[in-house]
């Protein structure tokens, strides 16, 4: 068994704290100006993940600058992407406020706010000894940065001493490409590296790399703290950490082709009725590196696929249920997204090749090759949109739709309504009636019992309202997938796509929408 994260770093703290002290500054080789691809695993449910696409683009180089921008929106729902580049610390994180933004000076701070991306470009982007922290927000993708040495105790603290935190109604998180390590464990003033509690879901860690911690990180701050989950750990490297790789109490997680290597202590932790689906993943030089520990309240999970190298197991005894010497299912786990998984054998060259901040932003598609991801325009509102406006051959969302209006005998539903509308509303054919979300923004859904295949949809605002919605975007619900995106109502067209729900969401609006119909129709 490899030796506790803190006795294996005593020599690197000694080299780190020299180079802090002559000011010596890391270099980065060029990455990538703007968020490649788009979300995967949990993170695509609920309506999607695309922080900010669609929003202004801003450069931020301080901790305050990113405050600056995030209260600089026209409100708390804005969407906007924030570009970092260089070193954000305590020296340069100051409070802003304003309308659209919450934030503190110890942390960088989401707090009541959605639709923001922010990601590391240039020379790389530093979070040092400066968390990240999420509080009662929705749609945020992170990518491309490193976070490292958050403590909660000793100085400077921030963040409760995790590298990524959240908590308190949390929807809709990626964060993507990037590297979160700290310089020990609890004794030496660390805490979790990517840590959610008080019901945030729906949130995917794609090709990262979390190191040298006592603890990786956990789903449910307590036992009871179960409104947690729907979360996807794929082609991350866990590497050096002693525990919570992840703790999981109650939720439902995937783990798929990540690489375990020096877990110390424990590994995958599901307990509390927890349920882990463990698929073609790699653990080496590591122990019981799945299963249920430090309580008697079980969890479970479902395993295939996995390579076990150099992995010891415990004996099982009291609150100490290792899933091994030879792991086996005892749950099923109902995965509703599409993903392809990479054999476990290459998974160490895959993820050594994607994984982590600065790394290109490449990726895997199942053939155990890396990728580079499609080129894109950090000023493109929607790099996933399928059509091209300059392209002659698409079709004009301008021209009036024709065939049959696919709505009428359909169902509905969507995010909270206002009071006194209805879901069915907007496929009922009568522009008299409405829906309407609570507040300015909101989402609102047609499906079907079967697939249909949509190409263009038709949002008609009621009477007094016309003008009132603006920004939009229009998913596939089934796959999570951005089919159009941009501003007001009327006809949008798109390629034409198979589906069984289709959402109409409203990411910004000068009122309150108010939607009379959502037709959708053949093409």
């Amino acid at each position: 068994m490899r030796r506790p994260v803190a006795l294996r770093l005593q020599a690197a703290l000694g080299t780190l704290a020299l180079a802090a002290a002559a000011g010596v500054v890391l270099t980065m080789p060029e990455t990538a100006s703007a968020a490649a691809g788009g979300a995967t695993g949990y993170a695509t449910q609920n309506g999607g993940t695309t922080g900010g696409a669609g929003g202004q683009t801003v450069r931020a180089t301080t901790g305050t600058a990113i405050h600056e921008a995030l209260c600089g929106r026209a409100s708390s729902s804005t969407p906007i992407v924030i570009e970092v580049e260089g070193t954000i610390n305590h020296g340069n994180t100051s409070k802003v406020s304003g309308d659209s933004c919450n934030t503190a000076a110890d942390k960088i701070e989401l707090k009541q706010v959605s639709n923001i991306t922010i990601v590391g470009v240039g020379s790389g982007a530093v979070f040092d000894q400066l968390g990240i922290h999420i509080r009662e927000s929705s749609n945020i993708v992170i990518q491309n940065v490193t976070v490292r040495n958050v403590k909660k105790s000793g100085s400077p603290t921030s963040n409760g001493g995790d590298a990524i935190g959240m908590e308190s109604d949390v929807r809709n998180v990626w964060v993507d490409h990037s590297t979160l390590e700290a310089s020990g464990g609890e004794s030496e003033g660390y805490d979790g590296l990517f840590d959610m509690k008080d019901n945030t879901q729906y949130v995917t860690l794609s090709y990262s790399v979390l190191r040298n911690s006592g603890r990786g990180g956990l789903i449910g701050s307590s036992e009871s703290d179960r409104s947690n989950g729907y979360v996807t750990f794929h082609h991350n490297l866990y590497e050096n950490i002693d525990s919570r790789a992840p703790l999981l109490r109650g939720g439902t997680a995937h783990m798929y082709n990540n690489h375990y290597v020096s877990l110390n202590k424990s590994g995958i932790n599901s307990r509390a009725g927890a349920k882990a689906k463990v698929d073609n993943n790699y653990f080496e030089d590591s122990k019981d590196v799945l299963g249920t520990f430090y309580t008697d309240e079980a969890g479970t999970w479902q395993v295939s696929g996995n390579i076990y190298d150099n992995v010891t197991w415990s004996e099982r005894s009291g609150d100490n249920n290792p899933a091994g010497p030879n792991p086996q299912s005892t749950t099923t786990v109902s995965i509703p997204y599409s993903y392809s998984l990479d054999d476990a054998s290459c998974v160490p060259s895959v993820v050594s090749a994607t994984a982590g901040a600065n790394k290109g932003l490449k990726v895997s598609d199942g053939s155990c090759t890396p990728q580079s991801p499609d080129p894109t325009d950090p000023t493109d509102p929607d790099p996933t949109d399928p059509t091209d406006p300059t392209d002659p051959t698409d079709p004009d969302p301008t021209d009036p739709p024709s065939g049959t209006n696919l709505s009428i005998g359909a169902g509905s539903d969507g995010s909270s309504k206002a009071s006194g509308t209805s879901y069915g509303d907007v496929r009922d054919g009568d522009l008299g009636t409405y829906w309407s979300p609570v507040g300015t923004t909101g989402s609102v859904s047609v499906k079907w019992s079967s697939a249909q295949t949509i190409g263009k949809i038709n949002i008609r605002e009621a009477a007094g309202s016309e003008g009132t919605i603006g920004s939009y975007r229009v998913l596939n619900h089934d796959t999570g997938a951005v089919l159009a995106s941009g501003s007001g109502a009327g006809v949008i067209a798109f390629s034409p796509v198979s589906l069984e729900k289709i959402t109409f969401e409203i990411t910004g609006a000068s009122g309150t929408p108010k939607v009379a119909e959502f037709e959708t129709y053949g093409g």
